[in-house]
């Protein structure tokens, strides 16, 4: 619906509102999921900022707010269309001065509490005009600043997906009395992901929510290299804005001659008036809307790997042979050889690039081993690192200089490793050569693709600066992973860069499944897994379980608890254990297997709130239809006990069944039905951890407050 103030569109679970009168900036006055319009005040925060070498900022700050020229756009136009499942919205704006129009695109489908937005620049006028940052999405959050928590989260190796809340006030907007300054402030709370991990020190997710109405938003940048997101107040509240890279803080502009266009990264914004847990579920949702059609999606084979804590990238074919016998007895689905299969000298970091099977390594070469995979009922996968040449690797002199990332004329070296540019035809080349072969020769339906450095801000050949050769890089790298599964579509891709370093919705619409983490301490791994389901689908989401031989019952029952609400992705000798231990394995495999269909209709819920990285206690929650599952883990905690919150199913009755482990001493459990809250305790051991189906007998009370999220 379009008027002469105001545009509206949606469907049953959205609603968007963008004022368009002359009066004053287009903005979206409200975004959510109530239908029917909301009583809301006009927007301020222009729809599009986009920051221009020679127009600048109307106010002086390093925020994405107030540009000159997004302050300047006028409205030019509305439309709407379909592509298949997904309903369009184009937003056309203006800007007389330097004829410069903006296209944002809001897309969704309908039943889904969130949208897709990129926003399109188009130089209309008679001069280049050179960019230095353009917002995919901006708008104001109304509520008042004193009632706002952010949510955002720190990342890194080894410690991936640290959540906090905090009150926005507390963590970063002071109260400036600005209403008496008569100004907005200048101010922000930047969160700014560098170089080609996306997510090495921050998450490109993040929220807002309103503690007093409940009403939230949660957001993801989908890119694969450098971004931005910011919250920041102004007069009126709150705006957010999300970008990809920007020349502040990127390296990144891009010169735009007169009738080029260029489009901004991908981001996605889901509402709710339920707070986080209801913005988790509509994220969730339009997850699942967003990533490929692929047979792995329905299939969730559980997968077992050779590497960690196992052989640690030094397979061969006499330790080989054993493990795939035991992964096979256990009920894995996919073997996957990792690291080292290419060395034929115990040196092989910086040599890496030609990705030719060890002629020492497999006596009667690697064949044997992938046919002794395939023999035992599962698809045999390799691990490899796609992006990256040794310096010592003969790839390194046999493609040109062109093929590789180069600042100032000189290629890139990283941690003895040169990168590739795959914007140049000759580095896609070598890679397709790699994947056909392997696909073709050996017969390999699975790749764990590493990533193991950081390029940094980009590349300065044949590009307007550093920041905008390394986004053409990325989206060529997109492009290439496209074409890879047009041409192998049952293929299936693991996303992994020194664990989790880029988790992003860039990579993770096309690959099937995420590494969280090279996390190699059992007890430390919890807060990883359980905070997962935040940045990826649970059926995306692969946590290491690795039992051995030398631990105790209970914490081989912790480790594989730890992989079982996502995708259970083993390792570990279980070629070295007991008949009773691999057992273990065997019955959390069986479970596994009977609740995965489940997971990928399941919306996560954290009864404790999400974890601290040193809880005592944790717990996660995935509700799919009736059926809840519910982990638990407890790590040297001086309180045997834990009580967790279910408010949907409260005053509810229901049956609590053990799944795994289901040979170990139980834990008791109180069901209080009234309030909601399930208290469990656990025998007194160092560590445990245990997976339960929650089945309501009665109707629950409905609930419609925000749940648990913290």
């Amino acid at each position: 619906m379009e008027s002469a103030t105001d545009v509206a569109w949606g469907h049953s679970a959205l609603e968007l509102v963008v004022d368009v009168s002359p009066d004053g900036p287009v903005g979206i006055r409200s975004l959510s999921a109530v239908s029917g319009h909301v009583d809301r005040p006009r927007a301020v925060q222009p729809l599009v900022e986009v920051l221009v070498a020679g127009e600048g900022r109307a106010r002086v700050s390093h925020r994405f707010s107030e540009t000159a020229v997004g302050t300047r756009m006028v409205f030019a136009g509305s439309s709407r269309g379909t592509d298949g499942k997904w309903s369009e919205l184009h937003i056309d704006l203006r800007d007389e001065r330097t004829g410069l129009m903006a296209r944002t695109t809001f897309r969704s489908v309908d039943g889904v509490a969130a949208c897709q937005v990129t926003t399109t620049v188009t130089n209309h006028g008679q001069e280049s005009l050179v960019l230095q940052g353009l917002t995919s999405f901006a708008a104001g959050f109304t509520a008042q600043v004193e009632d706002v928590d952010v949510l955002r989260a720190d990342s890194e190796w080894l410690g991936e997906g640290r959540w906090v809340r905090h009150p926005l006030r507390d963590a970063a907007l002071p109260d400036l009395n600005l209403g008496l300054h008569g100004q907005d402030g200048r101010g922000r709370a930047a969160v700014v992901s560098t170089g080609t991990w996306s997510t090495g020190t921050v998450l490109p997710t993040g929220g807002l929510v309103d503690r007093r109405t409940g009403q939230a938003w949660l957001w993801q940048v989908e890119h694969n290299g450098a971004w931005r997101w910011e919250v920041a107040e102004r007069l009126d509240g709150p705006y957010v804005a999300l970008l990809g890279p920007t020349d502040i803080d990127h390296q990144w502009q891009h010169r735009l001659l007169p009738g080029e266009s260029f489009t901004s990264v991908p981001v996605s914004v889901a509402v709710s008036e339920s707070g986080v847990d209801g913005a988790v579920a509509a994220l969730t949702a339009h997850r699942r809307e967003i990533v490929r059609p692929h047979p792995d999606r329905a299939a969730l084979p559980v997968v077992f790997n050779d590497y960690m804590n196992t052989l640690m990238g030094d397979p061969t074919t006499e330790k080989l042979l054993p493990l795939i016998d035991a992964a096979a007895e256990a009920g894995a689905e996919v073997f996957c050889i990792d690291a080292g299969w290419y060395d034929d000298d115990s040196g092989w970091w910086d040599s890496v690039g030609e990705w030719q099977p060890s002629r020492t390594r497999f006596p009667g070469g690697i064949e044997k081993v992938i046919a002794h995979i395939r023999e035992r009922g599962m698809v045999p996968g390799l691990w490899l690192e796609p992006e990256v040449i040794g310096v010592r690797s003969p790839m390194a002199d046999q493609l040109p200089a062109s093929a590789f990332l180069q600042r100032g004329g000189v290629r890139l070296v990283e941690h003895g490793r040169y990168h590739l540019d795959l914007r140049d035809p000759r580095a896609v080349a070598h890679l397709d050569a790699v994947v056909d072969r392997l696909v073709g020769e050996l017969g390999v339906g699975y790749f764990k693709l590493d990533y193991n450095i950081d390029a940094g801000a980009g590349t300065d050949t044949a590009a307007d600066s550093a920041g905008a050769g390394l986004l053409a890089h990325n989206r060529a790298h997109l492009a290439w992973l496209d074409a890879v599964l047009e041409r192998h579509p049952d293929l299936i891709l693991e996303n992994c860069a020194s664990g989790a370093m880029r988790m992003d919705y860039a990579m993770l619409a096309r690959m099937q499944l995420q590494s969280t983490s090279d996390q190699q301490d059992f007890l430390r791994y919890p807060p990883i897994a359980v905070s997962a389901p935040m940045s990826v689908l649970p059926e995306q989401s692969a946590s290491w379980a690795y039992p051995q031989p030398d631990m105790s019952d209970e914490d081989i029952a912790f480790t594989l608890c730890t992989g079982m609400l996502g995708r259970l992705y083993l390792s570990g000798r279980l070629d070295h254990m007991t008949a009773g231990q691999l057992a273990s394995v065997r019955a959390a495999v069986r479970v596994q297997h009977e609740i995965r269909a489940d997971l990928a209709t399941s919306v996560p819920l954290w009864p404790l709130g999400l974890p601290a990285w040193s809880d005592r206690w944790l717990s996660l929650a995935l509700k799919s239809g009736e059926i809840t599952y519910l982990a638990g883990w407890q790590r040297d905690s001086d309180q045997d006990s834990v009580t967790l919150p279910l408010p949907h199913l409260r005053g509810a009755e229901i049956d609590l069944d053990v799944l795994y482990p289901r040979d170990l001493p139980e834990w008791k459990s109180v069901w209080d039905l009234d309030a909601g809250e399930l208290t469990l305790t656990a025998p007194r051991v160092a560590a445990s951890a245990r997976l339960f189906r929650i089945t309501p007998r009665t109707s629950p009370i409905p609930s419609p407050t925000e749940g648990t999220a913290r």
